[in-house]
């Protein structure tokens, strides 16, 4: 795997120049990375070993440009567990944006509301995470990167308090939670939203909680926020779909962007 990071590197590298900041931008939410400016664009598949988003809403694409002055490194698109892929290949991109030099990471998601506090459409700041995927990020370490990674302060509070200042100052409605990390595809059970609710989660996803202990095992600050597509399994009485995430998603596209070019000015 250091190996075919270092490929993915050398050919990435060669393209663009080095970023500052990665993101990671989730179902409904890549039209993001449009707003860099300077924009060069690097399709997944193109890059070596870089495996492929197959999942509606998300791109496929590497976009590097800048925002607020800030070299930003975007993916639009993420690679699921439930896609079939191994959880080297679901950490690959973030890997790869720590080895061209990103510092941060701002991972982002579409999740569903545990919290009877949360609606859809509403922005959560991922405060503490569960990996409830049944792996983890296991075998050889890579990189500097140690084998048993400290996620006491997963998401960087420090970067934290900065977007609660942002959202206070845009008049931006901000919630705080812990993100419930599931294996996927299926929905949630109402029986499992109830189970969550126990543990403690304000919300959940198929997605994230790999790719931050691969941020954290490579020294990446991380910021985490979510959006609320809609309420979990059980709680509205609706059948769940794909499409309404995706179109909730977009419906939170001004407040979502405005949020995010904010904070990267104050990274």
């Amino acid at each position: 795997m250091t190996e075919r990071l270092e490929e993915a590197e050398a050919f990435v590298s060669e393209r663009v120049a080095a970023p500052e900041v990665a993101m990671v931008l989730g179902s409904g939410l890549g039209a993001f990375a449009d707003t860099l400016r300077e924009a060069q664009v690097v399709p997944y598949v193109e890059i070596p070993h870089m495996p492929l988003s197959e999942v509606a809403g998300h791109a496929g694409n590497l976009v590097v440009g800048t925002c607020r002055g800030k070299r930003v490194a975007a993916m639009q698109g993420r690679f699921h567990l439930y896609e079939g892929y191994a959880v080297r290949e679901v950490v690959f991109g973030v890997r790869l944006m720590a080895a061209l030099g990103a510092k941060t990471l701002i991972v982002t998601n579409a999740a569903g509301g545990i919290s009877t506090s949360l609606a859809p459409g509403d922005l959560m700041l991922i405060k503490d995470q569960l990996n409830l995927t049944g792996t983890s990020v296991v075998g050889q370490s890579v990189g500097t990167g140690p084998r048993f990674v400290d996620m006491t302060e997963a998401f960087d509070p420090a970067l934290r308090r900065v977007a609660v200042e942002v959202a206070e100052g845009q008049g931006v409605s901000l919630a705080e939670g812990v993100y419930a990390g599931l294996l996927g595809p299926a929905y949630e059970t109402p029986a499992e939203v109830r189970m969550l609710r126990t543990l403690g989660a304000d919300a959940v996803g198929m997605s994230t909680v790999l790719e931050v202990i691969a941020a954290r095992q490579q020294g990446m600050r991380v910021l985490g926020i979510s959006c609320i597509t809609n309420l979990a399994s059980g709680m509205s009485g609706a059948a769940l779909n794909h499409e309404d995430v995706t179109e909730t998603a977009a419906a939170a596209k001004p407040r979502f962007e405005g949020l995010l070019d904010a904070v990267i000015e104050q990274l």
